[in-house]
């Protein structure tokens, strides 16, 4: 998680908050470390935001601070609840348990719509335990402009070693995808993650390629 989507999470969790938070429970609830909650919640005070506490005895947010609103018709709010239950077919849990936090921000000021029902049916989960890659690495090496290094099976079972420079995640009804511009065959080429074996880091880096690869490519791929 970003260091910015940190500290809006921060100060979400303790405007929702009945007490004092520890500072254990934010780096659980983060999924970071307890220096990163403290050197975070240092920065809020620097911005002059109404945190209160310490190490040891936890944080409260100061009554009557908020974040500006974002303000949705009732059509629009609809619109974002059904996005939201949609993320359930993507497989990606990571942006799953992001969707989470969202409905239940939007609960919290519209009340539920329980007669919004959208089937889960699609991409099954990205489990590491079931020898999966997460999307969310994905994502991270894309932004990151990180190289990866593949093992892939096609749909004849043959098994290749690749090194890609990913751009694009493309989220399917029954299966998500990688794009990538593979280094074996000096071209683009689309990974369906559920053939993809193994995927690590090889070191490298295209920094300043990213988005000139995806304009090359959307130009040839339309989704």
């Amino acid at each position: 998680m970003r260091k910015s989507s940190r500290l809006f999470e921060i100060i979400q969790i303790l405007r929702a908050a009945p007490g004092p938070v520890r500072a254990d429970d934010l780096a659980e609830a983060l999924e970071v470390s307890v220096r990163t909650v403290y050197r975070d919640i240092s920065a809020l005070q620097a911005m002059r935001t109404p945190i209160e506490g310490e190490a040891g005895i936890g944080y409260v947010m100061r009554k009557g601070y908020d974040l500006p609103p974002l303000n949705f018709d009732a059509e629009e709010v609809e619109a974002l609840r059904v996005a939201l239950s949609l993320l359930a077919r993507s497989g990606d849990t990571s942006l799953l348990k992001a969707a989470d936090r969202v409905r239940e921000k939007i609960d919290a000021l519209h009340g539920p719509a329980d007669w919004l029902q959208v089937a889960p049916y699609g991409a099954p989960p990205d489990d590491p335990g079931q020898g999966c890659v997460q999307v969310a690495e994905l994502r991270r090496a894309i932004l990151d402009e990180r190289k990866l290094r593949l093992t892939y099976r096609d749909g004849a079972d043959e098994e290749t070693i690749r090194t890609v420079r990913p751009i694009a995640v493309i989220y399917h009804l029954d299966c998500n995808m990688l794009a990538a511009w593979c280094e074996l065959r000096a071209g683009f080429r689309h990974f369906r993650l559920d053939r993809i074996y193994d995927c690590t880091p090889n070191g490298e880096t295209f920094a300043g390629q990213g988005e000139v690869l995806r304009e090359i490519w959307a130009a040839d791929n339309a989704y």
